[in-house]
């Protein structure tokens, strides 16, 4: 099983979720996240004072499958998050040990 986790920009949020019904991914996480990598923060105006901020906000995504899955989900979300623009993210790929399903008990990818 795979664990993958994907930074997007927050307006991207639908059209990932969409791709990844599409290949049939039953589930996801998302959390709203503040982070900085190459944009290096960005400069924004409140109440008519001008402030910079060293952390944007993001969206993750994180979706555990199948190994056989996993490369079909990292495509399909690097075209639905791309915008050719910079901040566009990153998608991490991770193992996963184990999976339990706390409600039935059951294990692996069956817990999925």
């Amino acid at each position: 099983m795979k664990l993958i986790m994907a930074i997007i920009k927050p307006f991207k949020l639908d059209d990932v979720r969409e791709a990844l019904s599409s290949v049939g991914v039953a589930g996801m996480t998302v959390s709203e996240v503040k982070g900085f990598g190459r944009q290096k923060g960005q400069t924004e105006i409140y109440r008519g004072a001008e402030y910079s901020t060293n952390m944007v906000p993001k969206i993750k995504v994180e979706v555990v499958c199948d190994d056989d899955l996993a490369p079909r989900v990292v495509e399909v979300v690097q075209q639905a998050a791309n915008s050719g623009a910079i901040g566009d993210g990153k998608i991490f790929v991770l193992d996963v040990a184990q999976a339990v399903r706390i409600r039935t008990g059951e294990t692996g990818e069956t817990a999925l």
